[in-house]
């Protein structure tokens, strides 16, 4: 069995690999990992190019696209190791990467995962969006980070250089036990994508394990890079998944006070949209709630069996208050300030 297994799902994006993939196998080379690329049944010359240009890479084939949660699924199946990193194919990591990730996990047995930080490859001063320094939940599932708000993107000056306990690890750079991720049944396929790295992170912080952020571990990542953040699909996916990934974990108590506040968010939401002019979007925010209200008793008994297997209700990292109430109301934009 291999220490660290570094897991790379492609699909389409021979362009991204030939970027980015130099990077990842120069500097995980020395960290005792393996890397591998899990290929989503691309049509472009993926599979072709990867065989050519980087054969020390161990291929995974997939026949169909299987989107992010299921192709990591199968992928992860065909793998052995300690630990396995879910690293999307548009993030360019640094030297000795893995080191620290390695080192806090091993020292720490009750943590499940981790990530490192997440800056923006196209402006490397600043974090990223969707990862930063670690993710965190309000009452209402709305996600931020460690560093970004909303959509304010902080620089990084280092204010975040601490490991801390989070909600969530960002799927863009997963360093997660691989029977931490079995136990807890991997990714919820049926979101396809978006959403699904917390709702994972939801169900093992739940059951007693722990999540961290471990700044001196650096990666750039391009973000964005499959679905652009304006496009109505990703809108219509980030919405529904959310609401799924509500009734899945909130306790029983929360769950009828807190969907019925988000209703009036989410329609709150469509206007908003519709005052922009970003028609689809608002369009996308309607079919999200629709599809959830069809969905919703197909997800019963994954909610059962989440309750069932809770043993910390109440999780310190899911803030009782509303982000969107402190960020527009009393104009706190960064996370210091929280």
């Amino acid at each position: 069995m291999d220490k660290i297994a570094v897991v790379i799902l492609n699909w389409n994006g021979c362009e991204m690999l030939r970027s980015f993939l130099p990077s990842v196998i120069r500097c995980s080379a020395t960290d005792d990992a393996v890397v591998y690329v899990a290929d989503n049944g691309s049509t472009d010359n993926s599979v072709e190019t990867l065989r050519r240009e980087f054969p020390s890479v161990r291929l995974i084939l997939l026949e169909d696209n299987h989107g992010f949660a299921d192709g990591y699924n199968l992928a992860l199946q065909q793998v052995s190791a300690e630990y396995v990193v879910l690293l999307n194919s548009d993030v360019e990591v640094t030297e000795h990467w893995l080191q620290p990730l390695t080192a806090y996990m091993d020292a720490h047995p009750k943590v499940a995962a981790c990530q490192p930080k997440i800056r923006s490859w196209h402006r490397k001063e600043q974090f990223e969006y969707a990862g930063a320094a670690g993710g965190f939940i309000d009452r209402y599932g709305y996600p931020f980070c460690r560093g970004r708000i909303m959509g304010v993107v902080e620089e990084d000056r280092g204010q975040y250089d601490i490991s801390i306990p989070v909600f969530w690890a960002t799927g863009a750079a997963l360093f997660i036990r691989l029977k931490d991720y079995q136990e807890a049944g991997g990714l919820d396929g049926r979101f396809f994508a978006h959403m699904e790295e917390i709702d994972l992170c939801w169900r093992l912080r739940s059951r007693g394990r722990m999540l961290v952020c471990v700044p001196q571990s650096v990666v750039y990542h391009v973000g964005g890079a499959t679905l652009k953040k304006e496009n109505p699909q990703k809108t219509f996916l980030n919405f529904r998944n959310n609401l799924v990934m509500l009734y899945k974990n909130l306790p029983q108590e929360e769950l009828v006070s807190v969907m019925r506040v988000r209703a009036m968010l989410d329609y709150v939401a469509a206007l908003s949209f519709c005052l922009k002019g970003q028609f689809p979007n608002a369009w996308a925010v309607i079919r999200a709630r629709r599809a959830f209200r069809s969905l919703r008793t197909s997800f019963a008994a994954a909610r059962e069996e989440n309750l069932k297997k809770t043993c910390l209700p109440i999780i310190p990292e899911r803030t009782k208050n509303s982000i969107l109430a402190q960020f527009y109301l009393h104009g706190k934009k960064l996370f210091s300030q929280l």
